[in-house]
């Protein structure tokens, strides 16, 4: 049974490849989400963006980014093992960590890396830009699905120190026990699609899925920051 801060479309739940894109993807959650007070949508980039953007013209709020990634496993960088955010909260999988033999040594040099990383993706995507200021605001978090739940999870434990008034995730699709998971540290959560089974991917909840490279991610920011008050009217 779901906990009570999570909200689904039941219609959508198991289904597959629904989303257009995932500009609609970001429309359609409009649709679950009741206005937050005084809302900022963050995205998590890369996919995240187009996603959190195209929500944030439905609600006609601004944009921001919080930058955080998965900490990969050693010779499987397409999986991780747990999440770094800027500020170097780390949250392991801690299960995993066990199962792959990992010691304290070997985490911390393939955490220092991601951070690195992440610092400079911060610089790539933000310039000289301050984040906006999220103190008593609704935080809509936004990432275009969760598959484990950790880099939701490293998101929200950062966002938190900043005392906003609520940390509200809204996601197109989710793993059942993802988002029970994120349900825990959040204060409502938000998923159109609610999917289970061993072999779950984001990308199956839409019709056109490709990577979205750092140019595109770029390019939404241009267009929420220099009009931050514009309706699209297209995807």
């Amino acid at each position: 049974m779901l906990s009570e801060n999570i909200t689904f479309d039941p219609y959508l739940r198991s289904k597959t490849h629904l989303f257009k894109d995932r500009c609609e993807a970001g429309k359609m959650l409009k649709k679950i989400l009741t206005r937050p007070n005084n809302p900022i949508v963050l995205a998590i980039p890369s996919g995240g963006v187009p996603v959190g953007y195209c929500l944030s013209r439905e609600f006609k709020t601004s944009l921001d980014i919080i930058v955080v990634r998965k900490v990969p496993i050693p010779d499987n960088p397409e999986a991780g093992f747990g999440a770094i955010a800027p500020d170097g909260i780390l949250i392991l999988n801690e299960s995993l960590v066990k199962e792959l033999g990992l010691n304290q040594v070997e985490i911390m040099e393939i955490a220092k890396l991601r951070l690195n990383e992440i610092r400079s993706r911060i610089i790539k995507f933000r310039g000289n830009r301050e984040i906006e200021k999220i103190s008593k605001k609704d935080v809509i978090l936004v990432d275009d699905g969760i598959a484990s739940g950790y880099t939701i999870l490293v998101a929200i434990k950062s966002l938190r120190k900043y005392h906003p008034n609520k940390i509200i995730v809204a996601v197109p699709t989710g793993h059942e026990q993802a988002i029970h998971l994120v349900s825990k540290e959040a204060d409502e959560v938000y998923c159109l699609n609610i999917r289970s089974g061993f072999a779950f991917a984001v990308a199956d909840a839409y019709k056109a899925w490709y990577d979205v490279d750092d140019e595109e991610v770029k390019d939404y920011l241009r267009k929420a920051w220099s009009n931050p008050n514009k309706n699209p009217s297209s995807s």
